[in-house]
């Protein structure tokens, strides 16, 4: 062999050689940035990752590595500083999900795309219950969304005051997302409760000379009332009968609303001259606000009310949850007369 072949063959194995140390190079290259952007990378620790509003990215990258939401929180943190991550910081609510790569976390958190939150609610009593229930669910905490209620300035945009602003809380179940300002909530809320009051409706309300707030807050005490939904059109109309005749409601519901006092089962005279314009044994008319939170049910009950000559109601000796009426006082003291005598056989004294 020549020493000239013998230098081309050199050549061409270095060649070879160095072609097969490139292309292992950028194959390592590759895999490098393909395990930092796109391998699995969430862990199965964490099902959300809430990120409050306000937080920067220390906060969130602290909140990643301390709970181990990501297998590598070192790849995590080049990864983000790449992708320009800590300058796009979004609060919000974010649906975890094993195996996810670092590319996938990223974008879905600099893009604020959350899971909203299934915001179900009834039959809570006071705004106080409510704005409790509601910070366990959301980022805003009770004290706001009840400082929120509580300002005359705020609810009068809406047409209510800090008294029956509660009938704008419509039981249902909705979707909302997390970081949703105490504002935003109520905005949501009383579009729903727009929604209902239908032209149909509110000429039925208006029927009644009542408002859509009057409505819900007799509703409030129908529902506080009635046990059974079978039975709200009966009691709403025997209600409506007394508003008309200009009678007090005298309805144990208020006055138990008035005491604040809900372990009460039954309602003794001396509760009946609690100073409060929720007892309705004391004040005519309606009170200034609902006694609770009024199913729709309940609204629809006294929208579509069933007419009788009742003004008299007291709850069935037997405990089954409907009540006896009557039109007469002779009646109902009959009717109460067997009431009480079931109670006291059972030992109920309050």
């Amino acid at each position: 062999m020549t020493k000239k072949a013998s230098a081309g063959s050199s050549l061409k194995k270095f060649v070879i050689a160095l072609v097969i140390i490139v292309i292992v190079a950028l194959g390592g290259t590759v895999l490098f940035y393909y395990l930092k952007y796109f391998g699995p990378s969430v862990t199965g620790n964490e099902e959300y990752l809430y990120i409050h509003t306000g937080e920067d990215f220390n906060s969130v990258y602290k909140t990643i590595r301390d709970k181990e939401i990501v297998k590598d929180s070192t790849n995590f943190l080049w990864a983000a500083q790449n992708m320009k991550y800590p300058g796009r910081v979004k609060p919000g609510r974010y649906k975890l999900k094993q195996g996810m790569s670092n590319r996938s976390l990223i974008n879905m958190l600099a893009s604020g795309t959350q899971e909203p939150v299934t915001f179900a609610f009834h039959s809570i009593r006071l705004k106080e219950q409510f704005a409790a229930f509601a910070s366990n669910k959301l980022e805003p905490d009770s004290t706001s969304i009840l400082r929120l209620l509580d300002s005359a300035d705020f609810v009068k945009q809406y047409g209510f005051t800090t008294d029956n602003v509660y009938v704008a809380f419509m039981p249902d179940s909705y979707e909302i997302y997390w970081n949703t300002t105490p504002e935003k909530l109520f905005k949501k809320m009383y579009t729903h409760y727009e929604n209902f009051w239908t032209k149909e409706r509110k000429d039925k309300a208006a029927q009644l000379n009542l408002t859509p707030a009057q409505v819900s807050i007799l509703a409030s005490i129908v529902d506080a009332e009635a046990l059974k939904d079978d039975e709200m059109p009966t009691i709403a109309g025997l209600y409506l009968n007394r508003l008309k005749k200009g009678m007090k409601l005298e309805s144990d519901p208020t006055v138990i609303f008035a005491l604040k006092d809900f372990t009460i089962q039954r309602v003794l005279n001396r509760y009946l001259s609690v100073p409060s314009p929720y007892n309705t044994y004391a004040n005519k008319g309606l009170p200034p606000g609902p006694i609770m939170m009024p199913s729709v049910n309940a609204v629809k009950a006294v929208l579509n009310y069933k007419p009788s000559n009742y003004i008299y109601m007291c709850a069935k000796e037997d405990f089954s949850g409907y009540h006896n009426f009557a039109d007469n006082v002779s009646d109902h003291n009959k009717n109460a007369a067997k009431f009480r005598k079931a109670l006291d056989e059972r030992n109920i004294k309050r």
